[in-house]
C-alpha cells in the first residue's frame, strides 16, 4: 500500500509539473481572424498618418476671410484668379518702351532689377511687375503649368493695354519662365532678357556627362530635395518641411549658395519681408514652383527655335561664371545650341548680380539697343529727300523765302512755257483770211 500510496503521489506531482509546462510552453493564439483585422487596422491607420502627413495645408488666399488683405493693385483672370502687380517708370500711356518682368524664386513683384529713375526718364520706359501666382498677393494656382504662366504674362498685358508686342525681363526661375513665353507667346515679345535663368537638369538635349557634373555641384540636401521634385513631387511638401532630413537649402536661405559677390551685393540691397512672399503658404509659392520648374516639360528650350527669324526682335541671356545656384557650363551649352541668343557672361560675378544698379541699367540698354538701333537706320534712310523735306515744313524764315522762291520761279516757268507754245503754234505762220475790224468798219 505504501508503494502504491508512493506511486500516486509522484503521479500527482509529475502532473502538475506537466500541468505547468504545458501551460509554460503554450503560445497566445488570438480568436480566428483577429490578428488579420488588427494589421489591416494599424496598417490603414499608418497609411492615413503619412497621408496626411504629405497633403500640405490649405492656402490663405488674399482678400478670404481667413487670409490676409489685399492692398495693391490686381487684375481678374479669365479663370478667376487675381495677379497682384506695382508699375513703374514712366506713365503707361506715355512710354515708348513697355516691359514686363518676372521675379525669382522665393521673391515677389517688389523684387525687381534697380532702373534708374534718370533711365527710365531719358529712354521714355514704362516696367510692370508682378507676383506670380502663390507669392505675394496673387492668387494661388492649382493647375498651374509650364505654359499658363506664359499666358498669364499675355494676358495682364492684354489688361493693362502694352499694345501688341512688349519686352519681357526675367530673373533666376523668372529666367526660367521666359523660356515659355518664347516658345508660346514669341508673336507679343518685341524681345526678351533672360538673367541667370534656372536650368531644369532633366530637359532633354543636354548632354549627360555635363547635366552630372553640374548635378553634383550642388549642396547634398538640394541633389536630394531635386529629385523628390522631379520623380516623387507629391512628396515636395513633406521632404521640405520634415525634420529628419535637411530640405531644400535654397528655401533656408542659406548663404553657402552664394559667392562673395553675392553676399556684398545682400547686404547692401534692402531686407525683403519673407512673411509677405509666402503669406498665402510655402506650399503653392516655394513648392509648386519646384514641382513645376524641375518637373517633366512639355518642351526643351535647347531645341528651341528662333522666335524672330527676321531678327525683328533681340533675345539675350546674362549669367556669371561665379554663380553657384545655376551652373554655368550648362548656361554655356545651352546658349552655344541656340546662336541667336546673344550671351553675356559675367567675370566673377555670382547669382546676385542684377542687384548693381550699374548692371541693370546696362542690361536694360542692351535689350532696347536693337530697337534704338533699328529707328536710327531707318531714319538715315531718308537721307537728302528727308531732310530737305524737314527743313522746308519748318515754320520759320527758312520755311517763308522757300515760299516766295517757289512761286516766283513757278509763275517764271508758266510764262517761259505759255510764250515758247505760242511761238511754237504761230512764228512763221500767215493769217491773210482773218479780216481786220477796224478795216471793215471804214470800208462799210
Amino acid at each position: 500500500m505504501g508503494g502504491g500510496g508512493v506511486n500516486r503521489k509522484i503521479s500527482a506531482a509529475s502532473a502538475r509539473a506537466q500541468t505547468r509546462k504545458a501551460k509554460q510552453n503554450t503560445p497566445f493564439n488570438l480568436p480566428s481572424g483577429l490578428f488579420t483585422k488588427v494589421l489591416l487596422v494599424l496598417s490603414v491607420g499608418a497609411l492615413a498618418w503619412a497621408f496626411q502627413a504629405i497633403q500640405p495645408p490649405p492656402p490663405k488666399i488674399c482678400g478670404s476671410p481667413d487670409g490676409p488683405p489685399v492692398t495693391v493693385s490686381r487684375i481678374k483672370l479669365r479663370d478667376g484668379r487675381h495677379l497682384a502687380y506695382r508699375e513703374r517708370g514712366v506713365p503707361r500711356d506715355a512710354a515708348k518702351y513697355k516691359i514686363v518682368e518676372v521675379h525669382g524664386f522665393d521673391s515677389c513683384r517688389l523684387d525687381t532689377i534697380n532702373l534708374s529713375p534718370e533711365l527710365a526718364e531719358r529712354l521714355g520706359i514704362y516696367i510692370v511687375s508682378f507676383d506670380r501666382p502663390g507669392y505675394g498677393e496673387s492668387d494661388p494656382n492649382p493647375k498651374k503649368t509650364v505654359k499658363s504662366m506664359a499666358l498669364d504674362i499675355e494676358e495682364l498685358a492684354d489688361q493693362l493695354r502694352l499694345g501688341s508686342k512688349f519686352y519681357v525681363i526675367g530673373f533666376s526661375m523668372g529666367g526660367q519662365v521666359l523660356w515659355s513665353c518664347l516658345k508660346y507667346i514669341p508673336h507679343r515679345l518685341a524681345g526678351a532678357t533672360l538673367i541667370a535663368p534656372v536650368i531644369n537638369y532633366w530637359w532633354s538635349g543636354l548632354p549627360t556627362n555635363l547635366t552630372n557634373e553640374a548635378y553634383l555641384l550642388q549642396l547634398p540636401q538640394d541633389q536630394w530635395a531635386l529629385r523628390v521634385s522631379h520623380y516623387a513631387p507629391w512628396l515636395t511638401y513633406w521632404w521640405n518641411t520634415q525634420k529628419w532630413f535637411p530640405g531644400s537649402s535654397v528655401i533656408a536661405n542659406s548663404l553657402e549658395n552664394f559667392s562673395s559677390e553675392d553676399i556684398e551685393l545682400l547686404m547692401k540691397s534692402p531686407m525683403r519681408n519673407l512673411s509677405h512672399l509666402r503669406q498665402q503658404g510655402e506650399y503653392e509659392s516655394l513648392h509648386r514652383d519646384m514641382i513645376i520648374g524641375f518637373g517633366s516639360w512639355e518642351f526643351s528650350p535647347v531645341e528651341l527655335d528662333n522666335p524672330f527669324p527676321n531678327n525683328e526682335g533681340p533675345v539675350h541671356l546674362w549669367h556669371g561664371d561665379e554663380d553657384r545656384l545655376v551652373p554655368v557650363t550648362l548656361q554655356r551649352y545651352i546658349v552655344q545650341q541656340l546662336p541667336w541668343i546673344q550671351y553675356h557672361e559675367l567675370a566673377g560675378a555670382g547669382h546676385m548680380f542684377p542687384l548693381s544698379d550699374v548692371m541693370s541699367d546696362n542690361i536694360v540698354k542692351a535689350l532696347l539697343r536693337t530697337f534704338m538701333d533699328y529707328a536710327s537706320r531707318r531714319r538715315g534712310q531718308g537721307g537728302l529727300f528727308e531732310g530737305l523735306y524737314r527743313v522746308i515744313m519748318r515754320r520759320n524764315s527758312v520755311y517763308v523765302t522757300f515760299v516766295i522762291a517757289g512761286a516766283f520761279l513757278g509763275e517764271r516757268a508758266v510764262d517761259y512755257g505759255v510764250h515758247r507754245l505760242w511761238e511754237y503754234n504761230n512764228v512763221g505762220k500767215r493769217y491773210e483770211d482773218i479780216p481786220v475790224l477796224g478795216q471793215r468798219q471804214s470800208e462799210e
